[in-house]
């Protein structure tokens, strides 16, 4: 990746890089803006709905359009009649089942993998639970790539072209290098997982921070439109009705994902902030109390030794082999032990965000992973600590919630990305080639 590419693939403008604008150039500049334009909307577009937003004429819009259906990028819905005299408008909206995005990743007990569509819709999924920690990595990320094989060879014998792939991670990722630095909780360290997949060349492949690729799935529009012309939840959402859609997320917010390890993204108007060097967001190495059990990093009293899934259990007394259900269910029942553990991981929790409101000022927070289903549990010893120790809580309210998407968020968000460069970069798919899964 060049300089002019961001952290997440997408190529940008040079900073302080004259350039003459050629035919091409301006082509492709006015192609990703009509791109942008359409799959931006929450509503299906019209050609003359997309020239009112960009400023484009109609002749040019029409004729990019037409590029774009070309390329199975967008499809048109049967035509609208007008309200008055004049040509019925024909609504625009993403091709569904044409140019997909591949969201891999391996985590503590799992690992797996999500084929997104361009509407929005999940297409082919496999996930395989397992206990991965300490793990040989060849073995696992050569597994993880016979998945991915499995799924790319599954949606092309449908006729739909993989643009690319992620890797979603649980630790501090060099996406620049492709180098997994560390993963505590798998036992990894130091090396280039993308060649262990075995996947071709021809398959663009880039690893990211699973909490990272997850915070970006919540950025996904509550109501989609289908190609069809229906409305539809995201994938992985917990709504399914038009009637039942969770208010869209605000533009800046804090996601924290709770499973072994507990992670976050930092969302600022609607982009990551990573940080210097890619790796902020690791709320579960917050100290809660330095003279607290040792961690897996080697530090003592982190978050994760209070609030991750494998604490909660110890704390309740449940085998740590036994799915967060069992959890659940205890305290459904009104397990005093379960109850006492829900309370001090949503303590620690709680104090560990009041930290991180304090310092960057953000007013919601949304609950990811395993926390979803476990926020009824913490929410009042979680907002007991925001209370008490936010400076600003008198003059604000804190909006806590349970993540829009939640099962399996990160390989969501993955192959989110992917059609994301998709979207901003339309002319490398008007003359479209794929790769196949026998590469």
């Amino acid at each position: 990746m060049n300089r002019d590419e961001s952290s997440t693939g997408v190529r940008t403008p040079a900073r302080g890089r004259a350039t003459a604008a050629r035919q091409h150039t301006l082509r492709e500049y006015n192609l990703a803006l009509v791109s942008q334009a359409l799959f931006d909307a929450p509503r299906p577009r019209s050609r003359a709905d997309i020239a009112a937003a960009t400023g484009l004429t109609r002749a040019t819009v029409s004729v990019l359009v037409d590029q774009l259906i070309e390329a199975r990028l967008v499809r048109e819905l049967p035509p609208v009649t007008p309200l008055r005299a004049g040509r019925p408008a024909v609504p625009l909206t993403p091709a569904g089942r044409t140019v997909v995005g591949l969201g891999l990743e391996v985590n503590v007990d799992y690992l797996g993998g999500t084929v997104l569509d361009l509407t929005g819709q999940v297409v082919a999924q496999e996930v395989v639970p397992g206990d991965l920690h300490g793990a040989d990595p060849a073995e696992v990320l050569g597994r993880l790539g016979a998945l991915a094989r499995r799924l790319v060879a599954d949606v092309e014998a449908q006729d739909m072209q993989v643009a690319g792939a992620r890797l979603a991670l649980p630790g501090l990722v060099d996406a620049r290098a492709g180098r997994l630095q560390v993963a505590p909780n798998l036992g990894w360290s130091s090396f280039l997982p993308v060649p262990l997949l075995g996947l071709p060349d021809r398959l663009p492949v880039e690893i990211a921070n699973e909490a990272n690729l997850a915070g970006l799935a919540q950025l996904a529009p509550p109501v989609l439109p289908s190609p069809e012309g229906r409305e539809t939840s995201p994938p992985g959402s917990r709504h399914s009705r038009p009637d039942d859609v969770a208010p869209p997320v605000p533009s800046s917010f804090l996601y924290v994902s709770g499973e072994v390890g507990i992670g976050s993204a930092i969302v600022i108007d609607r982009e990551l902030f990573l940080g210097n060097r890619g790796w902020s967001g690791e709320i579960g190495h917050v100290v809660v109390d330095p003279h607290g059990p040792r961690c897996l990093c080697g530090a003592t009293g982190c978050l994760e030794q209070y609030a991750g899934k494998d604490a909660m259990l110890r704390a309740a007394g449940i085998p740590l082999d036994a799915p967060i259900e069992t959890f659940l269910d205890a305290l459904a029942d009104g397990d005093p032990s379960a109850l006492t553990a829900a309370t001090s991981a949503g303590t620690a929790l709680g104090r560990a965000l009041a930290n991180f409101v304090n310092l960057v000022d953000i007013e919601t927070v949304l609950l990811g992973g395993i926390y979803t289903d476990l926020l009824p549990h913490l929410r009042d010893a979680v907002t007991t600590e925001l209370t008490t120790r936010v400076l600003a809580s008198p003059w604000t309210e804190l909006d806590l919630r349970a993540a829009l998407v939640a099962g399996h968020a990160a390989m969501i968000g993955g192959a989110r990305t992917v059609l994301r460069e998709v979207v901003a970069a339309p002319s490398a798919w008007t003359a479209p080639s794929g790769w196949t899964a026998s590469d």
